[in-house]
This record gives C-alpha cells, structure tokens and sequence, in this order.
C-alpha cells in the first residue's frame, strides 16, 4: 500500500482516533469536572477503506459476477504491556471470506499490514503479514484469525511534565481562566498529539482494489 497516496484516506479514518489516541477512559472528578485519563498503550482502528479486499477473475474486471473472493477484517482484539521502557501491543483480529464457486477445496493467501502513527500524520513503523485461507470442497466460505504487534519506546508516548500539569491542574470557577480550555494552547495540543499513537490493521491492497473500495 502506497502511504503517500493513500494519505486522504489514512487522515480521514484517523481523525477520531487521533481526538481518542491514548485516552483510557473519562469520568468526573471531586469537583464534576471531567477527569481524563491517559494511557500510553495506543489506540487501535482499521482505517477506511482497508478492512475489506475484493479479488476479480479477470483481475481488471468489477463486474459482480467476476467477483471470485471477498475478505473482511473483524472483532480486534487487543492486549497491551506498558509496564517497562517499551510500549508492547498485540492485536488479533478475524478475517471472514467468501468465493464465488464451492467446487474444489482451495487456499487463498491474503496481505494485511501494521502500521504504527505518531501524532496521526507520521509513520513510525509498518509491518506486513499474511493470512491464509482454507475453503473446504463445497464450501463457499472460510474463517481464520491472524495477529499483528509493534512496540515503540513508552517515553514518546509520555507527557512532559510540564503540560500534564497545565492539563491537570484544577480550577475553581472563579479563576480568571476557568472557561480556558488547556487544549486550545497550540503547545499543549502539539504535545498532546506528539504523544498520542495509533496501531492501524488492514489488508495490504493495491490502487485499483483502495479505489474499488472508496467508490463502491
């Protein structure tokens, strides 16, 4: 998958995740004000686009009736172990797939990739993978599970000190800035994002099966 020109659609599918990338979980405080709370594990998605794959027989046809197999990504599953140095996820994931004839037992071998995003514009790693498919004589669907990890160093997904103070510092209602949202800070915001990852799981296609998919 070309990232460069897939970048729309990657921003796209990114722009929730960015908003949610290392939040945990939110309640309200002592006070009612509402408590954040942050995580270095990352957020994971399937971005736009790349959660189904369509295969044509002829290849370049997208006619219906030349559609031979179809996949879908599913049900993510993730753990993650932040308790040392490094950042360390693991995401399983389904892969759900239907061919068009029941004739024959035959495999199917599809790419999916692992993409890891700082700050939801930058790539900090990206791994590829593959997963096989078993259709059995007479059947015209199958199912398997595959997996996807990465890991980065837990200081980048870490707040200065500095800015989780300004977050959480508590304001009464009389304070000149009790309205002041600290996100509305260009620096705050910038840190905020800088330590904000996402884990992005999909197939691995090529421009004409991403295009397929955006149109359809």
């Amino acid at each position: 998958m070309s990232m460069s020109l897939r970048r729309p659609l990657l921003l796209a599918a990114l722009a929730t995740t960015v908003a949610l990338g290392g939040c945990a979980g939110n309640d309200l405080d002592e006070t009612g004000g509402l408590r954040i709370t942050r995580s270095t594990c990352p957020a994971v998605a399937i971005p736009a686009y790349t959660g189904e794959i369509a295969i044509f027989s002829p290849e370049q046809s997208r006619d219906l009736r030349a559609l031979d197999v179809s996949a879908t990504i599913t049900n993510l599953r993730t753990t993650c172990n932040s308790e040392g140095e490094t950042v360390q996820v693991t995401t399983t994931f389904d892969v759900l797939a239907r061919r068009a004839s029941q004739s024959g037992a035959r495999q199917v071998v599809l790419p999916y990739f692992a993409t890891v995003m700082r700050g939801g514009t930058r790539i900090v790693s990206k791994q590829l993978g593959s997963v096989a498919l078993n259709f059995t004589d007479g059947s015209v669907r199958a199912q398997t599970n595959a997996q996807a990890s990465a890991s980065y160093a837990k200081s980048m997904a870490t707040l200065p000190e500095a800015v989780r103070d300004r977050l959480d510092r508590k304001r009464k209602a009389t304070d000149p800035d009790a309205a002041l949202d600290p996100m509305n800070d260009p620096a705050i915001r910038s840190a905020v994002n800088e330590s904000s990852f996402e884990l992005l799981v999909g197939f691995q296609l090529t421009e004409a099966q991403l295009a397929y998919n955006a149109t359809r």
